[in-house]
């Protein structure tokens, strides 16, 4: 891979396992010094010799539950100590939590899908700007098809928050196009080798849904690492409230 990202800073929420480690394992590649925070998922140590093998840097794993305001102000104190400035976000935390009907889902369980998967980004986002860097700074947001389709059944409040995410994606580039930054998401289809399906998706469903997809196969976390790198990069630099769909040809955006 083209060190294109030599010299730059990039944090990973989620970045222990799946995408996330696909995408910080793609960055540290590319050249940048990589954080990565985790909740349930710790990044193994392979990961982390991985990461500074490729990149030459020690990279940084903190644990954090970006649901909670006064653990992101903690972190995003702990990324300014470490890196100075941030060049790359990439909002990666997120998760169905539970499949569940509307008419079957408690209260307490819709509160939780979107403080999982929308107050995280939120916190995240609104505690590192401060640092993020002016004129060429790169923020990632990680969708998902569902937020194109409705998802699977027992996925609407899941489908709801990443549908919310092209929103906030779309009207946070217009904010921060006079400074320099771009916002931009990423919407993968099914990407085997994650949490995600591990846990929800029988092997009966992942068989099926893959028949659906024209290009014959699952996706894999390096397929939206790479398309990650790409907007992390300079070459993307006029590209911003953008949502790029990453499904093997099952949904046109």
């Amino acid at each position: 891979m083209i060190r294109s990202l030599d010299g730059k800073t990039a944090l990973v929420t989620g970045g222990g396992v799946g995408i996330g480690a696909g995408i910080a394992s793609a960055l540290a590649a590319a050249g940048a010094r990589v954080a990565v925070t985790y909740r349930t998922h710790q990044p193994d140590e392979q990961l982390l010799a991985k990461l500074a093998h490729i990149s030459g840097k020690p990279p940084l794993a903190i644990e954090l539950d970006a649901t909670l305001e006064t653990n992101v102000k903690a972190v995003a104190a702990e990324i300014q100590k470490q890196f100075g400035t941030l060049d790359i976000l990439v909002n990666n935390v997120g998760g169905l939590v539970a499949r569940a009907k509307i008419s079957d889902m408690p209260f307490e369980l819709w509160k939780d899908v979107l403080s999982v998967n929308l107050d995280s980004t939120f916190l995240v986002t609104h505690h590192l700007l401060p640092i993020l860097a002016r004129g060429n700074g790169r923020i990632i947001n990680i969708a998902s098809l569902a937020g194109r389709n409705g998802g699977h059944p027992g996925a609407t409040a899941y489908a709801t928050t990443k549908a919310g995410l092209f929103g906030f994606t779309r009207g946070l580039s217009k904010e921060l196009a006079p400074e320099g930054i771009t916002v931009n998401a990423l919407a993968p289809g099914f990407i085997e080798a994650t949490p995600f399906h591990d846990t929800f998706t029988s092997a009966e469903s992942k068989t099926a849904t893959i028949t659906t997809i024209p290009v014959g196969r699952a996706g894999n976390p390096d397929d939206v690492a790479n398309a990650a790198i790409w907007l992390a990069s300079d070459a993307s630099a006029f590209v911003t409230g953008t949502v790029i769909d990453i499904n093997g040809g099952q949904y046109f955006g």
